[in-house]
């Protein structure tokens, strides 16, 4: 890991200052899905007052904000003395495009404000203090908060080796997400359906259980096809997982892997029909899910969509493995003491004293509310 940089002086916050890092902020957001496992990051150049350029990272191997932002510059010999706003730390390796801070010493910068520093090991500061050694005024901290929101699922896969998890499900107003007989479809609308696809289409995996993968006989495809494909992800000790299934049949349009304890010739004639079978331990689900999601961070996914069922999504609360939830309300009414709830399992003994999670969005899609939360951390 890189040593710490210098100590810098207490960035001089300034609303100008929070207006050209909120630009770049928004412009960083326009990256969702197609730069992972790569941060979203934005950039603006400033001088005299006026945006003389800005630019974001695009697309994973693609040019990053600095230089995006850089190569918008129509005059590039007068930006310099400008002022660089940039979500992230500036990175001081080669990896698969050169260091952006090589494109902006080149520039002749009068400042550069960072929002957060980038913990990734080949940066963690070095960006920061080689801008700082070449005489250069640099502050670190405006609107970090907002910076490292945006780029939760980064950091988490940085910090604990495994992507971000989002928890999706659709329920009636009174928290239904079947009736007593067990029929489902649908609760939610087709607005709301489609907002699915479209969110999956952004994720790296779709995952659900074995039992939804019997039961449901579902394809797990982003359509319309969004910036990324996802891996359709079942995960089940016993391997459940019909050679006849939709995902199977589907194999090629996309790929499709199995978390299992299980072995055997069902086991070996999924494989041989292209599905990618992954040992988990099969002594606890939290132990599974633990190795699962590792297994999905050593892959480079830094998003995923659990869509159920009950029981998956009751593991993957008593492991203390969701980080967002996206919930669909419907405005309707089905009763019943033997009618499902979202998530199954044991659940807690008691009220929590404070809410683990927080609200971060409200939308309306027809009909439906949709909600999304983000863990607490």
């Amino acid at each position: 890991m890189t040593a710490n940089p210098p100590p810098q002086a207490t960035p001089s916050r300034t609303s100008d200052d929070e207006r050209w890092m909120t630009r770049a902020l928004q412009l960083a957001a326009k990256g969702e899905g197609s730069v992972e496992p790569n941060p979203m990051v934005g950039c603006v150049i400033v001088k005299d007052g006026q945006v003389v350029g800005e630019g974001y990272h695009a697309k994973f191997g693609g040019p990053h904000a600095e230089r995006a932002a850089f190569a918008s510059v129509a005059d590039k010999q007068a930006i310099a003395g400008a002022t660089w706003y940039v979500t992230l730390e500036p990175c001081c390796h080669t990896g698969k495009t050169p260091p952006c801070t090589d494109i902006i010493l080149q520039s002749a910068p009068a400042r550069v404000v960072v929002a957060m520093r980038d913990p990734f090991p080949k940066v963690d500061g070095g960006g920061l203090r080689l801008l700082s050694a070449a005489g250069i005024q640099t502050d670190c901290g405006i609107l970090e908060s907002d910076a490292q929101n945006l780029n939760q699922p980064y950091l988490i896969r940085l910090q604990q080796k495994r992507p971000w998890v989002i928890a999706k499900w659709a329920m009636t107003l009174d928290g239904k997400i079947a009736t007593k007989e067990r029929h489902s479809q649908w609760i939610s609308g087709p607005e709301s359906r489609a907002d699915v696809h479209t969110t999956r289409g952004r994720c790296d995996a779709v995952i659900v259980g074995g039992g939804t993968a019997s039961k449901d006989d579902p394809t797990l495809t982003a359509r319309p096809p969004g910036p990324r494909i996802p891996t359709r992800i079942v995960i089940s000790k016993s391997g459940r997982l019909k050679l006849e299934s939709k995902l199977v049949q589907t194999i090629d349009e996309g790929p499709v892997w199995l978390f299992t304890a299980a072995d055997g010739n069902v086991i070996n004639a999924l494989a041989d029909a292209g599905v990618t079978i992954c040992p988990i331990p099969g002594n606890s689900p939290t132990e599974d899910l633990q190795s699962a999601l590792i297994k999905c961070g050593e892959a480079g996914m830094t998003n995923v969509l659990v869509e159920g069922g009950g029981e998956l999504l009751a593991n993957f609360f008593a492991a203390d493995l969701i980080d967002e939830c996206h919930v669909y309300i419907a405005p309707k009414l089905v009763g019943g003491t033997g009618a499902l709830g979202p998530i199954g399992g044991d659940g807690l003994a008691k009220i929590p004293s404070q809410g683990q999670f927080e609200y971060v969005r409200f939308e309306t899609f027809g009909p439906d509310l949709k909600l999304v939360a983000k863990r607490k951390r």
